[in-house]
């Protein structure tokens, strides 16, 4: 079996599962009162996800993969659980805001204020890079960088508009 097989199988078991964590975490602060902020761009954001791993696996398929950035893309799934831990339940790939909860500052929030989206670009972009793809990770860089304008005015608003300091 192609090495690129294994890491995009393993790429896609795991953004599987986050999915599913997503959900849970979601209906669970939606149980407490929680609600949602910025859906407007969710679809946009899943689209793109689901783009960028489904041209993967067309691409990258039968390609080589380069053992140092593959390692470099392991170390980033280190830091990846490091913030999913550090919101623990609050964790989703929505933004929901919980009420009256306070900002998480602990783990990986103590230094950067997203974490979370920072990981993401670069997962976006170190990927595809692993098998030589450098246009891909460009374009979907970017179109992800688009989003994540848009994603993170969003957030920063709603936890604005819940009298915490962001």
């Amino acid at each position: 079996m192609p090495e690129a097989i294994i890491i995009l199988a393993f790429v896609t078991l795991q953004r599987l599962a986050e999915l599913v964590l997503s959900a849970r975490n979601t209906a669970r602060l939606r149980a407490r009162g929680a609600y949602e902020a910025g859906a407007g761009h969710y679809p946009l954001m899943v689209l793109l996800h689901a783009a960028w791993l489904g041209g993967l696996w067309v691409l990258a398929r039968d390609l080589p993969a380069n053992g140092v950035l593959i390692a470099l893309y392991a170390a980033l799934q280190l830091l990846r659980i490091w913030v999913i831990a550090s919101l623990g339940e609050r964790w989703t790939t929505r933004i929901i805001v919980p009420p009256g909860a306070k900002l998480v500052r602990s783990g990986p929030y103590r230094f950067v204020s997203h974490p979370n989206y920072l990981v993401v670009a670069a997962e976006i972009a170190l990927l595809p890079l692993v098998f030589g793809l450098v246009e891909y990770a460009v374009i979907f860089s970017i179109l992800n960088g688009i989003l994540l304008l848009w994603r993170i005015r969003a957030e920063d608003r709603a936890l604005a508009n819940t009298g915490r300091a962001v």
